[in-house]
């Protein structure tokens, strides 16, 4: 497949169209919507040979692919991929690995020994490391306790089995593979340590979060400091393998929404606080390869993947400072062959030996299609077209190809095990399988199959186990729902039972949730009666599914309806409290005023009347014959008033009237 080369020209924002013109240049904008990948995800080639492409999708799983059959190599599945993704990924040096027990060689073999890539360090977002064996292709050790936060960089030492690794938390840990814990661990900045690179010799080791700081390793203390970028750095990388002191060492970096690739040099004063050099980019770099230079007379080769899916190949003799920013010296473009080109957007890129030759990575992380091209450098701008569809099915062929399916006879039957619950099927009876062996002809309708089974119920059935569990309320409330039956929901919701509705609550699967809280959202904006009945459903679906509504990304706009409104009604019932308080003292005392006004009439008829059996002569005969006790003494009470009336008068008319009460009453 030769790569054709193209001028493509931008219609509007979404749009391209290619016309064939050989050497001419290529517009750098993608469409907006198209397949540019806007998730950083760890994409590395192996060293030395690029045999193997190392890869991690949205599903958390690592997959290695192999570049030369363009196949699914191997697969590995973490224990905890979903909560602990992988954040950063790197391979180890090539090593003469162990596969198990080895043959005896022989002399001849004995000095054909090739080292291959063998180990790959994944850093995750729990602050653990998962050291994996490609060539067992199993793991072989997980690095855990050095960091308490989540793991944003790795990097092998060239030479000792040892490992870096920097996290969140402002530490830079020394791994040791042979024992799987902690050499030496140090704090590097005041912030997060994002990037980590150690020199070809192993002597000296580059950190960055935002400020570069060079560190050597015998010591753990800053050889140089250097000013760094505005943002996070996100890569650093030796351009040469001269030693510090030479004024030859270079180093490279690049951070996060900036799209300058800065060089450093290290020199022998000291005086190296800012980049000699820069490169231009269109976007945020997200994969970087580079050749570095053992002379000054040695180029320094760099090829850059942005995060629009373009890929910028630079070429420069690094000696001393530049001060204009240096662009590209090729541009890479991939697109279909659709009537409208889409582009097609590189993941990753390698450099070789030879100077025209390229190995890409390109279509989707789930499955990358590998391809080595040859690149006329000499053009500023290349276009190379591919059917991306086709080369995708090709390379699921060849993956499926290696499964292999049973050869099933045509008569055989296939026995499926029955669903449990309320989607099992039901046994037909002994009657029905001998009336159907009898008349394999004639297939019987539907509705003698239904008389059949009601049948069978009478017969041999079993009275109050039905075989279909229509009767759950877990089971109408999930139909409900997803039928928008309004019968179905007002008979499950009427219901005010509290361990019914909690149970009933509890058995719901996890995607019904959401459409519960939903709908009642919606019922309680209506009748207050109904809101009444809501409520209780409401405690017990945020009682029993709080963990799973918590880790909803876009909870705030699920349940923002429900809160404003549960709020409103808050904030008004303590105003209609206030209300109804007012209102009852104003009616209690209308009525005691009522009731101190009206007076009831009277009623002068007497209720009980007692008369004696008695005549009026028998009570005058009585009287006149008994004796009148009492008529001497009250002469004599007459008398005796008569006389102090007498007495008050002269004690008057001689001024004695202020006497004391008790004097009064001696002298009476």
């Amino acid at each position: 497949m030769k790569p054709t080369r193209r001028r493509a020209c931008s219609v509007d924002d979404n749009t391209w169209f290619l016309a064939n013109n050989a050497g001419s240049r290529i517009a750098s904008i993608m469409a907006a919507d198209g397949c540019s990948s806007s998730l950083g995800l760890p994409c590395v080639f192996s060293p030395k040979s690029r045999q193997y492409l190392a890869s991690f999708a949205q599903d958390g799983r690592l997959r290695i692919w192999n570049t030369d059959s363009k196949i699914l190599h191997q697969e590995y599945v973490p224990s905890a991929h979903l909560s602990a993704t992988c954040t950063c990924i790197a391979w180890g040096p090539c090593r003469i690995a162990k596969e198990g027990p080895l043959r005896k060689k022989r002399k001849s073999e004995a000095g054909r020994v090739e080292e291959q890539a063998d180990l790959l360090a994944l850093g995750t977002a729990v602050g653990t490391i998962i050291i994996y064996s490609a060539v067992k292709g199993a793991l072989h050790c997980t690095l855990d306790g050095g960091h308490s936060g989540g793991v944003n960089c790795v990097q092998w030492h060239p030479v000792d089995g040892l490992l870096y690794s920097g996290s969140d938390d402002p530490y830079i840990v020394e791994w040791d593979l042979q024992t799987s814990k902690t050499r030496c661990k140090w704090k590097a900045d005041r912030a997060s340590v994002t990037s980590l690179c150690v020199s070809p010799d192993g002597k000296l080791l580059l950190s960055a979060g935002q400020t570069i700081k060079m560190w050597d390793l015998k010591t753990k203390e800053v050889y140089r400091k250097f000013t760094g970028h505005s943002t996070a750095v996100t890569t650093l990388r030796f351009a040469t393998t001269r030693p510090p002191d030479s004024n030859g060492l270079y180093f490279l970096s690049a951070a996060a929404h900036d799209r300058l690739i800065s060089v450093w040099q290290v020199q022998e004063d000291g005086n190296d606080k800012n980049s000699v050099v820069s490169f231009t980019l269109t976007d945020d770099p997200q994969h970087i390869d580079l050749l570095t230079s053992n002379s000054k007379e040695e180029a320094v080769r760099l090829a850059v993947v942005c995060k629009d899916g373009q890929l910028h190949l630079f070429e420069h003799f690094l000696n001393g400072p530049c001060k204009k920013p240096l662009s590209p010296s090729c541009t890479v473009q991939m697109s279909g062959l659709e009537d409208i080109p889409v582009p097609v957007p590189l993941l990753a890129a390698a450099l070789t030996a030879d100077t025209r030759s390229l190995l890409l990575a390109y279509g989707s992380y789930l499955q990358p299609v590998m391809e080595r091209v040859d690149v006329n450098t000499a053009e500023r701008h290349v276009c190379l077209t591919r059917d991306v569809h086709t080369t995708l099915t090709l390379a699921m062929e060849n993956t499926v190809s290696k499964v292999k399916t049973p050869v099933v006879n045509a008569k055989s039957k296939a026995l499926v095990p029955g669903l449990p619950g309320h989607r099992a099927p039901v046994k037909a009876a002994l009657g029905s399988e001998k009336r159907k062996k009898a008349t394999d002809a004639k297939e019987m309708s539907i509705e003698e199959r239904l008389g059949e089974i009601d049948l069978s119920l009478e017969k041999g059935g079993v009275k109050g186990t039905p075989s279909l569990q229509t009767d759950n309320f877990a089971v109408l409330l999930v139909q409900g729902l997803e039928s928008k039956d309004a019968n179905i929901l007002n008979n499950v919701f009427q219901t005010r039972k509290d361990i019914l509705i909690k149970k009933t609550v509890s058995r719901l699967p996890i995607p019904a949730v959401l459409p519960l809280v939903e709908e009642i959202t919606k019922r309680m904006q209506g009748h207050p009666y109904t809101a009444v009945l809501m409520v209780r459903w409401l405690k017990a679906v945020l009682m029993q599914h709080t963990s799973y509504l918590s880790s909803l990304p876009d909870l705030v706009s699920q349940l923002g309806v429900l809160y404003h409104m549960i709020e409103s009604r808050v904030k008004m019932f303590h105003k209609l409290t206030k209300l109804h308080g007012k209102l009852y003292l104003l009616m209690t005392q209308v009525t005691t005023g009522d009731s101190g006004n009206t007076i009831k009439d009277v009623d002068h008829k007497a209720k009980l009347v007692y008369e004696e059996e008695s005549s009026d002569e028998d009570k005058a005969s009585g009287d006149e014959g008994l004796p009148d006790e009492d008529s001497d003494n009250w002469e004599d009470e007459t008398m005796e008033e008569e006389t102090e009336e007498g007495m008050r008068t002269e004690s008057k008319a001689n001024g004695d009237s202020d006497m004391e009460p008790g004097n009064e009453s001696e002298e009476e």
